[in-house]
């Protein structure tokens, strides 16, 4: 038993599928299924129930899986403390980022990223924030982009700004007479929102005071993948909606039949972090990273005071 096929093992586990498994890991698929099936074979057990439709984990195979997680974490650890002894700014640093903020930030940074650390690679993934803490936890990420609060003991946290939500609405709303927009104007609004599983989503319920999303009229029936696709909605006279103040430099803004207002509402506002494990050694890296996400924020946004939790 080796690394590799830990990590063989892994990859079956979390796709259920031997070809994306293979995929994942650049083997062939009979190389894989083979090699698996050596690994049962030496262990005496069987670790995966295999049908024609279906790989499923075996009780064994669980507890397992769970060793083998940390052993892999364990590994990935060394690889890590001798690169941070090396140079914690050169090599490859994988961020994740939530797709309601990764589009609009990313640009920002990237090229004054590789300015002032030409010697690290950024490596980006762009998903929901449960898929983002789920890769970061198993060594997948070493840090994520969250609008959302934390509270796992292993991880910690460094804040880069808060930014606030404007209120988009079609040409000629009733609300575009108005001189500012106030919370009680968002309860009359006809909102519409990103699917379940964005933590935009429940934000912008929390701003307009919505205890749950809408069961009828039209907004109740139109839940958007991706705030572009929310944003041709509102442009199409459908509906208003909240977005995060770095997406009205979108180009959504030009031609769309869309007007962008801020909000007279002191809390309407989502604070993004960047996330790590603490036992992530390093650190230098990600407040490198940090830094110069503060440095490029655009004035529509407020940067926080960069203070991370440490180990």
């Amino acid at each position: 038993m080796n690394l590799r096929d830990l990590k063989y093992i892994l990859a079956l586990a979390e796709t259920r599928h031997f070809g994306r498994a293979a995929e994942r890991c650049f083997i062939s698929q009979p190389t894989l299924s083979g090699q698996i099936k050596k690994l049962e074979a030496e262990l005496g057990v069987t670790l995966f129930e295999r049908t024609n439709r279906s790989v499923e984990v075996t009780d064994i195979g669980e507890r397992i899986l769970h060793h083998a997680r940390l052993m892999m974490e364990q590994a990935d650890a060394i690889e890590q403390v001798a690169r941070a002894a090396q140079d914690p700014l050169a090599g490859p640093l994988r961020i994740g980022a939530i797709p309601t903020l990764s589009p609009y930030l990313m640009p920002l940074i990237l090229l004054p990223l590789r300015a002032r650390f030409p010697r690290l690679k950024l490596v980006l993934v762009e998903e929901i924030t449960e898929t983002l803490l789920r890769r970061l936890q198993q060594h997948e990420l070493d840090a994520v982009l969250l609008a959302t609060a934390v509270d796992e003991l292993d991880l910690a946290a460094i804040s880069l700004f808060d930014e606030p939500f404007w209120l988009a609405h079609p040409r000629g709303h009733p609300l575009y007479e108005k001189d500012e927009i106030t919370r009680d104007d968002l309860e009359d609004i006809d909102l519409l929102l990103l699917a379940e599983g964005h933590c935009l989503a429940g934000q912008v319920m929390d701003v307009c005071r919505m205890a749950e999303r809408p069961h009828d009229g039209q907004a109740a029936d139109l839940r958007a993948a991706s705030l572009e696709t929310l944003l041709q909605l509102v442009g199409a006279g459908l509906g208003c909606t909240l977005v995060p103040a770095l997406a009205i430099r979108g180009a959504w803004m030009t031609d769309s039949g869309i007007i962008a207002r801020p909000l007279a509402v002191d809390d309407a506002f989502r604070r993004v972090s960047l996330v790590y494990r603490r036992s992530f050694p390093r650190i230098a890296a990600l407040e490198g990273f940090a830094a110069c996400v503060i440095d490029q924020l655009p004035n529509t946004v407020r940067p926080c005071s960069p203070v991370s939790t440490r180990p």
